[in-house]
């Protein structure tokens, strides 16, 4: 898997950290303090976006007074103790990311959501001891399945795009790395379970868990 494989690009939510399953709790109170029924493909609708891009949708969608900055924040106050204190890490993570670090494999994050909640869920894992580099989609002109924050953080990290290796968990997020022309890991989420074979069949590689992977020297 790591042959050739001078950076590995991580996806945040559902790739380094347990935490896709938080939204829906956190949808369902949102619309509900707007008297909204909240409706399952929601998620659907949304996935892939940028923190940014969402907002937009919502205002939108739900009619919402709130301006798109205005919506960033609240969410952003919702789920900053949950990425803080609450989230676990996806299993075996840890170690992977110290074997791509001994091997002087560069590192990277390419995420859709904010800058504020990425800061959070570090404070918690540090994730800054490993990551060249953080990119969130809110930074470029598109968020997935474009290719654009894959590519910029390739940039970012002074590589080739077929020189990286994605880790992802959504459909949306595969695609958006097979576009910027990597090679792409599909990983192992509750709550992707129904996208399984859609995954398998879109990716180069699929895990269950990172200590599966055998990294080497």
């Amino acid at each position: 898997m790591l042959d050739q494989i001078k950076a590995v690009i991580f996806d945040l939510d559902g790739t380094l950290v347990d935490s896709m399953g938080l939204w829906r709790d956190i949808d369902i109170e949102f619309l509900g303090e707007r008297g909204i029924e909240y409706q399952d493909d929601l998620q659907e609708k949304i996935e892939g976006m940028s923190f940014t891009e969402t907002a937009v949708f919502c205002k939108e969608y739900y009619h919402l007074m709130e301006s798109v900055e205005e919506l960033k924040a609240i969410w952003n106050r919702m789920a900053e103790d949950k990425y803080r204190y609450e989230v676990q890490l996806k299993p075996g993570i840890m170690g992977f990311l110290d074997g791509l670090k001994a091997r002087g494999i560069k590192m990277g994050i390419a995420t859709s959501n904010s800058t504020e909640l990425i800061k959070a869920v570090n404070d918690a894992y540090h994730f800054d001891k490993y990551m060249s580099c953080i990119v969130t989609s809110c930074s470029v002109k598109k968020g997935k399945p474009a290719p654009d924050v894959y590519l910029e953080a390739a940039r970012q990290l002074e590589v080739l795009p077929e020189e990286c290796l994605v880790f992802e968990d959504i459909v949306k997020g595969i695609e958006a790395g097979k576009n910027a022309g990597m090679r792409v890991c599909a990983v192992e989420d509750a709550y992707s379970a129904p996208q399984r074979e859609k995954k398998k069949e879109l990716c180069d590689y699929y895990i269950e868990s990172y200590d599966e992977i055998e990294v080497g020297r």
